[in-house]
Formats: C-alpha cells, sequence, structure tokens
C-alpha cells in the first residue's frame, strides 16, 4: 500500500491549498466575529450565515472544488477515500471551511444515504439540491430518554398507515438543525419491532415544515450553540409523509447506517488531523514569538518535548487514518471495522491532547477566540461521543479481534 497522493490527489491538494490561503484564511476572524456577534444566543430562528459564507461557496465551486467527498466523476470529482482524506485534513485546519466546499456533517453523510440508496424522485427531490448547495440537511438518530449509545434503544417510531409512514418520538444532537438553510431530516425510528435487533429500524425523509414536527430548543456543546449550525431537539407527534419517502425499505435502517458511517467517519477524523496540525503550527509559532523568563517559551516547561509528542501523535493519527481509508476503497466498509472504530477513538484523543497543549503555551490567549483552539478542543471532546463513545468502539475492536481466535475455544 502506498499512502503517498497520487498525481489527482495531489492536483486538487495544491489547489486547495491556494485556495485557503488566498480566500479562506484572510476571513477566518471576521466570521467567527461575525458568528457570534449575530448568533450568540439561543433565538435560533434568528440565526443568520456569516455574510462571507455564500460568496466563498460561490468560488469554491468555480475553482472546481466542490463536493470532493462524493465518489462519482458526474456529481461529485470522483475521488476515492485515500484520495479525499488529505482534502478533508486541508478543510479542518478551519472550523467552517467544509461548508464552502459543501463536505460538511452531516449533509456529505446524508448525501452518500441518497446517492447509494435513494431512488430517483428522492434523488431528485433532495440530492440535487443538497449538491448543489441549495439546502441543508440534518440526521435524526440520537434520543434524549435512552442509551443512544446502544442504537438499537431507538423508541421512535415508524407506522404504515395506508400510503403513508406516520411518526413519532424525540430526536435530539440534531446536528445543523439550527441552520437557516435546513430543509429536510433523515429520521431512523423503529419500524419492525419484530425482526431482529438490527432489522428493526428503517430511514425516512421528513420535511422539516411537516405537520406535527416542532424544533424544541438548541443544545449547547461547551456552552456554545455552535451557530450557525446548531444541535437541535425536536418532537414528532403524528407526523405523517409519504412511503415516497422511505429510504430503501423498512428494517433497512441499520444496513443504510453501515454505509453512512464508514467513509464519514474517515472525514471526521482527517479533518480532526488537519486541526491537530494547526493546533501544533499554531503552537511553534506562538513559542517562538513570546519570551518569558529570558528565553522563548518554546524552550522552557516541558514545551519541546510536547511538540515532539505532538508530531508523534499526529502522524501514528494519520497513517492509521490513511490505512482506514484504504481498506475502505480496497475491500469495503465491511472488511474495515477495526480500522473505522481505531480511528474513532486515536484521533479525537489525539485533537484533544494536541489543542491543549496549544492553549497552555497559549496563555489566557488559547480559551479566547482570538485563536481557533478553544473551539478545537470542543470539537475534539464532542467528537469522542458524536459518533459514538470511545468505549463502544473500543468494544468493537475488541470483539472482532477476540473472534480470531475464539473459534473452535470453548
Amino acid at each position: 500500500m502506498d499512502f503517498q497522493p497520487n498525481a489527482r490527489c495531489q492536483a486538487y491538494l495544491t489547489k486547495l491549498k491556494q485556495f485557503m490561503q488566498q480566500h479562506v484564511y484572510p476571513l477566518e476572524q471576521q466570521v467567527t466575529e461575525e458568528n457570534h456577534r449575530l448568533n450568540h444566543h439561543g433565538n435560533w430562528q434568528d440565526w443568520k450565515v456569516p455574510s462571507p459564507i455564500p460568496s466563498l461557496k460561490q468560488k469554491a465551486r468555480q475553482a472546481g472544488l466542490w463536493n470532493l467527498f462524493l465518489p462519482d466523476d458526474k456529481l461529485g470529482q470522483g475521488l476515492t477515500c485515500l484520495e479525499y482524506a488529505p482534502l478533508a485534513e486541508e478543510m479542518g485546519r478551519v472550523l467552517f471551511a467544509p461548508e464552502i466546499f459543501n463536505c460538511n456533517a452531516p449533509d456529505t453523510g446524508n448525501m452518500e444515504v441518497l446517492y447509494h440508496f435513494g431512488n430517483e424522485q428522492q434523488k431528485q427531490a433532495w440530492l440535487t439540491p443538497l449538491l448543489n448547495g441549495e439546502i441543508r440537511s440534518v440526521f435524526a438518530m440520537t434520543e434524549p430518554d435512552v442509551a443512544s449509545s446502544d442504537a438499537t434503544n431507538m423508541q421512535a417510531t415508524i407506522v404504515e398507515k395506508g400510503d403513508n409512514l406516520v411518526l413519532n418520538g424525540t430526536k435530539w444532537w440534531t446536528t445543523g438543525l439550527g441552520h437557516p438553510g435546513a430543509k429536510v431530516a433523515i429520521f431512523m425510528g423503529l419500524s419492525n419491532p419484530e425482526n431482529e435487533k438490527h432489522a428493526r429500524h428503517a430511514m425516512v425523509l421528513v420535511p422539516l415544515d411537516s405537520k406535527g414536527l416542532e424544533i424544541k430548543r438548541m443544545l449547547t456543546a461547551s456552552q456554545d450553540y455552535d451557530a450557525p449550525y446548531g444541535h437541535g431537539e425536536m418532537q414528532l407527534t403524528d407526523v405523517v409523509v409519504p412511503k415516497a419517502n422511505l429510504i430503501m425499505g423498512m428494517g433497512k435502517g441499520f444496513a443504510i447506517a453501515q454505509g453512512r458511517l464508514g467513509p464519514g467517519r474517515i472525514h471526521h477524523c482527517m479533518r480532526a488531523i488537519g486541526a491537530a496540525e494547526r493546533c501544533l503550527e499554531l503552537m511553534i509559532k506562538r513559542g517562538f514569538a513570546r519570551e518569558a523568563f529570558g528565553k522563548p517559551i518554546i524552550k522552557l516547561g516541558g514545551n519541546q518535548e510536547r511538540v515532539a509528542k505532538a508530531r508523534i501523535a499526529i502522524d501514528q493519527a494519520r497513517l492509521l487514518t490513511l490505512n482506514a481509508a484504504w481498506k475502505i476503497d480496497t475491500y469495503g466498509v465491511k472488511q474495515a471495522m477495526t480500522e473505522i472504530s481505531a480511528i474513532k477513538v486515536v484521533v479525537p484523543n489525539v485533537l484533544q491532547e494536541v489543542s491543549d497543549m496549544a492553549i497552555q503555551l497559549h496563555g489566557g490567549a488559547g480559551v479566547s477566540a482570538d485563536f481557533p483552539l478553544a473551539a478545537f478542543h470542543a470539537a475534539a471532546r464532542v467528537l469522542r461521543l458524536a459518533d459514538g463513545p470511545d468505549e463502544v468502539h473500543m468494544g468493537m475492536v475488541s470483539r472482532l479481534e477476540l473472534a480470531k481466535y475464539q473459534k473452535g475455544i470453548q
């Protein structure tokens, strides 16, 4: 296996880095300050997208840096997971950058669901406007009244009634629900309780303006609303949608989720590696630029050892993630479950550790909005829950590892 970017990947990476330097980094502080000024409150109905974002999206699309995540050379750029990984890393260096290139979660995962599992009607109604960046979407899976680390606990229901489906239940941590462009949810609920536990659930497309769907609030994550995206709680009470909104079939929810979450976790992890690289870069520059007790602070208090630890940890995490991407491309998601689960444990922890080092070296500035470090640290901590807690992923790794030895062992 060769993880060196091939010619196609390198060409996109060069163009992407140039775009980031020319258009994104110069506006990073403006976007951060404007977002805080406009949206630092719980009245999500009034949230606005910071003014530079629409023009940046238009420029990215004109530059051909659009839908890079989708392995289709007509709707996207036809890149493999391994080719896309360094591009996701570069986007991860700025918190809002993925949206500029239409490569933001949860839209990428939802677009992949529709691309792989949606019918032509569903693709026309929802995939096309998502690919065009005209709307945003959310993924409604987590619930407040059950331990959602075990997704088979989901209690929200999907019941057939004639030509329709009736949905009931409460969902929360529905990321992106507060965004002004959010128009549709992929709702996962209990559809076939009589089946074995991984064939009991289904996924349904639900317009967010459906009668009976109430957005109750946005939740804070680390005391921040993550506007203009938001993590919302919504209540569905006898929401009726046509059966045409059912994706693939009743009882197929976990089969769809398996395909959705594999590549999506590669995306999250590569973005987190980019964020960790940015933290290390800022840490070193700050360390050389400031002096204390007659020395640059990079040479005080074990900071050089921290730089070494960060470098080693980031490189290890990147290699593990590239290996997972290669294995998905070569053998498919089902044959890469150990690698996918492993990176979900390792990478957010690396970002959490490196961002913490960088915050410490920056002093008070590190926890302010003058630098992205505190936001990266919060994102890392959330990631250790968002795609499943560390314990679930370690359980998967150990289960698969033990299975290699258990056959024939009593």
